[in-house]
């Protein structure tokens, strides 16, 4: 018998019993994998005790990461903390088959014309001064709308017809609307105007902040460099970790769950459960009779994914590239990397295996329904060694017009995410993500259920960070450790912080609060809608 049973050891779930074991309760984690992290974990590539790792996907940190990072900012290791394994990015290199390379600064402005630049949103550049023009009046909208608007009418249009991507410039659809695609694997078409435009000015306002970095991201392997020493730190807490241990029910006598079914058979007893477990999993732990006393809960199966899921080469010499990000504007699978060796100082690649690596270029697809260039179909209908071929095809294209930058001699290996599983028709995959698409925020629920003794711990619950992410995944964990603990009284809360935007804009803001109650209009929608008929109107002259 413990206190809480945790199902599920991702981000979501460490959070929440991180929170809990600190405040002294008994926690165990029932983890499916043999990892923990969930979609964070890295993973050996081999079965050797010195085997580099592969990853589901690369990490980054943008500024807003404040739930997350506070937390590594607790994990001891080595003299420090986690948080002293963060490194900061300097550029992002956005580069294209059709127009030269540019690079985009991701370190704090420390000048006048570079606080300029940065208020130009860098996929803005060179476009028509009109469609500049729109955008910021748009985003504008964004920093003067009320949250309560933000829920009720932009959760319910895509962020393609929020920016009328429709009837703008070709340039202006490739470089902001699409944009999202590689960003959060979320098509524009079907994006929620409220979740991408408030991430859109989160990543805005944190390259302006100076005391925050940008970006930032591990100096080794995620598991390496912090989920190892976070499950040694919780270990240390009390916390009992059962790894290769997938749960498959909730047990329920229509008040509160009673115990937590095992696949091997077993039924575990605990005060409290913590589900833990991602999007797609859910819903199979959502019987009738839950959904009857908690519907909310009968709404996850609701919410969609996509797929993002990540490759890494390997390569016998250190590709570099820019010290951040590469954007690959127009690649068919809406391809990023990051060049990992320049950023992992000391980490000895040498001593890895397999031999002769040199460099690590970690690829994230975010687009699996588009045809490729070489075998001229989608990601999801190729093998898993058509994929790493047509990736690796598509990355040549764009980098090696200058020089060669990429040679197909300098490939020694790579290793493709294990969620991706071959079939007769393609390819499956096991760890899809949840995407905000248009009405999606009414299927997302809190943390607090309406079971007496049940929270939930995972990135599709309700939260101020709101995209699919470790940071919201931590932030859930916490909402999950803060109904818990507010149920047995006494121990101190987990802290919650909400998303920063400039103070400048809340009188803004409270003034459309009252238009809204009024069943008003936001004031911009009404400066649009007479632009709107006054270009017609001049159409017809």
């Amino acid at each position: 018998m413990t206190d809480v049973a945790v199902l599920g050891g991702g981000i979501g779930g460490l959070t929440a019993a991180h929170e809990l074991a600190e405040r002294g309760l008994d926690v165990t984690v029932f983890e499916a994998n043999d990892r923990f992290g969930g979609k964070a974990r890295s993973m050996p590539i081999a079965d050797e005790p010195a085997a580099l790792h592969g990853e589901h996907g690369f990490r980054f940190f943008p500024a807003f990461y404040r739930h997350v990072v506070e937390t590594m900012e607790r994990i001891p290791t080595d003299g420090g903390t986690v948080a002293d394994n963060l490194v900061e990015t300097e550029a992002t290199l956005i580069a294209s088959t059709t127009a030269p390379e540019r690079i985009a600064e991701t370190s704090t402005p420390d000048s006048l014309r570079g606080w300029l630049e940065a208020l130009r949103p860098a996929f803005a550049e060179d476009l028509p001064r009109d469609d500049v023009r729109f955008l910021l009046e748009r985003l504008l909208y964004l920093l003067t709308a009320c949250e309560q608007r933000r829920e009720a009418e932009l959760d319910d249009i895509s962020w393609w017809e929020f920016i009328d991507a429709e009837n703008r410039s070709a340039e202006f659809r490739d470089r902001l609307a699409y944009a999202t695609q590689a960003l959060v694997a979320l098509r524009p078409q079907v994006g929620s105007a409220r979740t991408v435009g408030t991430i859109y000015l989160q990543l805005l306002f944190g390259q302006l902040d100076p005391s925050e970095p940008t970006e930032r991201i591990l100096n080794a392997p995620t598991n390496e460099a912090w989920i190892d020493p976070w499950v040694r730190h919780l270990e240390t807490l009390g916390v009992e970790f059962r790894a290769n241990t997938p749960a498959r029910g909730l047990a329920f006598d229509g008040r509160r769950i009673t115990g937590v079914e095992l696949a091997d058979g077993r039924t575990v007893a605990a005060d409290e459960f913590v589900l833990a477990v991602p999007v797609e999993v859910a819903p199979a732990f959502v019987t009738p009779e839950l959904r009857r006393a908690a519907p909310e809960l009968g709404r996850i199966e609701h919410l969609e994914t996509a797929w993002m899921n990540g490759i890494q080469f390997y390569l016998s010499e250190d590709v570099e590239l820019t010290r951040g990000h590469q954007v690959y504007a127009d690649a068919p699978w809406a391809l990023t990397s990051i060049s990992q060796r320049q950023f992992w100082t000391d980490y000895d690649l040498e001593k890895r295996g397999p031999d002769d690596v040199a460099g690590v270029l970690s690829v994230i697809a975010s687009d699996w329904e588009t045809p490729g260039i070489v075998h001229e179909k989608p990601a999801r209908e190729c093998t898993r060694g058509e994929i790493a071929e047509e990736i690796w095809a598509q990355l040549k294209t764009h980098l090696n017009a200058v020089d060669r930058r990429l040679r197909d001699d300098m490939l020694v290996d790579w290793f493709l995410d294990p969620s991706i599983i071959e079939t007769e028709n393609g390819v499956e995959n096991r760890s899809p993500l949840l995407i905000n698409t248009v009405g999606s925020l009414r299927n997302r629920p809190p943390a607090d259920v309406g079971v007496r003794n049940l929270t939930l711990a995972s990135d599709y619950v309700r939260t101020n960070s709101d995209l699919a992410s470790m940071e919201s995944a931590n932030e859930a964990g916490r909402r999950a450790a803060n109904a818990v603990l507010d149920r047995r009284g006494g121990r101190g809360r987990a802290q919650i912080w909400e998303l920063r935007e400039p103070a400048v804009f809340e009188p803004l803001k409270r003034q459309d609060r009252l238009r809204y109650r009024l069943g008003l209009p936001h004031p911009a929608a009404v400066t649009q809608s007479l632009r709107g008929v006054t270009r017609r109107l001049g159409e017809r002259v």
